[in-house]
């Protein structure tokens, strides 16, 4: 299966490759190029972030050209992970008073934070360190100490703030997300742990109640405002606070993306999840004057194969952020050209007439009962995604298009299916056409002859009939 050569030249969502894995990922521009920082999942994967941490980067002038850069720091550079018996959680980088990259993570079964550097964005780091108080103590294990996770960080003249925290619904020991501020080396604490963000237990009258904090903490800077980018209880849904100190007076400012759609009220009902989301984690960027926010969805049907996504984001004048719609388009500046073939991978909505607001690995391992993205192969083989086990009612949904003078669309599937796939232009709008497929343990091309509206338009397709169909790519002529 061969993916159209139009998508190599348009931003896309996933941005990188279909067969790799990079969730929780933290944009930077250094030098002219966007590098992704994130943790490494494995297709097929049992439990997050197994694989090695590697870095990817683009152009800021081409968002369409990532570049794989490598590995740049192995489990077992750890001294205490010799064994590489523990996975790198999701890390940060920031520029050091020194002109060096730091890499701040935290292993899986540690609350510690570890400190690896650089010379480079995305050369060999080398383990440096732990964060630890004057006194040589490791921050998380002090008494009193609440255990460290997901990393943030940020560095302003010769000081670093450290933002850390995970803190599930109704776990009264944790009590939200901490900024604790580091000295020039990197590693010694100047000022001990506060609090930012309130986990759940404790946010009455903070104005958090409902999207408190849970996890992923990241924070930049836009003017003289900081910005603390969250997951928060609800899981799928990466949300904001701001500040005009990096320590304190944080205000909860709203929900920027979430991985299953919901809040979205513009192309359906705000409350109608349109992805299988679950846990979600990024950060925002500027590039080249436009803002985004990059997340990851989940994919394989479990929550352990998690792919990196970015869309545009706007801000309004008194500096919130209007949450940003999932696209298949998110880095491409506007639609995609409305010709040529598209592998569903790109699918922005997956759902079925049983809705779910969230990726249920067991029922879709155990029962197969949802489609989902994947892909042939093991983890590592450079093999195009698409979708599969799509059963009766399932539709895929894909968003935008510059549709001009289509007449004619196409598709490839395989599997034990015999039914159609009916052509929308929105998830319940009119079928504008049905395409019939048949038994084939091949990948098969089916077409039919439909006029899609001009303009920019969503796409979707919704198989309807007996047995389970893969579908992997569709043509628009």
């Amino acid at each position: 299966m061969i993916a159209s050569s139009n998508t190599s030249k348009q931003g896309l969502n996933p941005y990188l490759p279909s067969w790799e894995y990079i969730p929780d990922a933290e944009p930077y521009v250094f030098d002219g190029r966007v590098y992704i920082y994130g943790s490494h999942d494995r297709f097929n994967g049992y439990v997050y972030c197994l694989n090695d941490y590697v870095c990817w980067s683009a152009p800021v002038e081409n968002l369409a050209d990532w570049r794989y850069e490598g590995v740049i720091y192995k489990k077992t550079d750890d001294p205490l992970n010799q064994d590489g018996s523990m996975c790198l959680y999701a890390p940060d980088v920031t520029v050091g008073p020194d002109g060096r990259y730091y890499l701040f993570y935290v292993l899986d079964h540690l609350s510690i934070v570890s400190v690896a550097v650089c010379d480079s964005p995305a050369g060999e780091y080398k383990f440096y360190g732990h964060v630890h108080y004057q006194d040589g103590i490791r921050l998380g294990e002090r008494a009193g100490d609440q255990p460290q996770f997901d990393p943030g960080v940020l560095t302003e003249g010769e000081k670093t703030y450290l933002y850390t925290g995970f803190c599930a619904k109704g776990d009264k020991s944790r009590k939200g997300a901490m900024v604790t501020v580091l000295d020039k080396d990197m590693l010694t604490i100047l000022e001990e742990p506060v609090f930012v963000a309130p986990s759940e237990p404790y946010s009455k009258g903070s104005g958090f109640e409902g999207h408190e904090f849970f996890e992923a903490p990241s924070i930049r800077k836009r003017g003289d405002t900081y910005y603390f980018v969250y997951s928060s209880i609800v899981f799928h849904e990466l949300c904001y606070a701001t500040s005009k100190s990096p320590t304190k007076d944080f205000v909860y400012g709203g929900v920027i993306v979430s991985n299953s759609d919901l809040h979205i009220d513009t192309y359906k009902p705000a409350q109608k999840p349109m992805f299988y989301g679950a846990n979600n984690h990024g950060s925002i960027i500027e590039i080249n004057g436009n803002w985004y926010i990059f997340y990851h969805r989940h994919t394989n049907g479990t929550n352990f194969s998690r792919q990196a996504c970015a869309e545009p984001i706007n801000f309004l004048e008194d500096g919130s952020i209007q949450q940003a719609e999932m696209t298949s388009c998110g880095l491409n500046g506007g639609p995609l050209v409305g010709k040529g073939e598209y592998p569903t991978y790109l699918a922005c909505n997956l759902f079925c007439s049983e809705e779910s607001m969230y990726t249920d690995w067991t029922a879709s391992w155990m029962n197969n009962q949802f489609p989902k993205i994947t892909q042939d192969g093991r983890d590592g083989d450079e093999e195009v995604g698409y979708i599969a086990n799509m059963k009766d009612s399932a539709t895929a949904g894909f968003k935008y298009f510059d549709c001009k003078g289509i007449r004619k669309v196409k598709i490839k599937t395989r599997g034990y299916a015999n039914g159609c796939f009916e052509v929308r232009t929105s998830w319940d709008g009119p079928v504008l056409g049905k395409i019939q497929i048949e038994f084939s343990n091949i990948w098969k091309e089916y077409s039919a002859n439909i006029n899609i509206p001009d303009g920019a338009q969503s796409l979707y397709f919704t198989y309807t009939g007996p047995g389970s169909a893969s579908f992997a790519s569709f043509e628009l002529e």
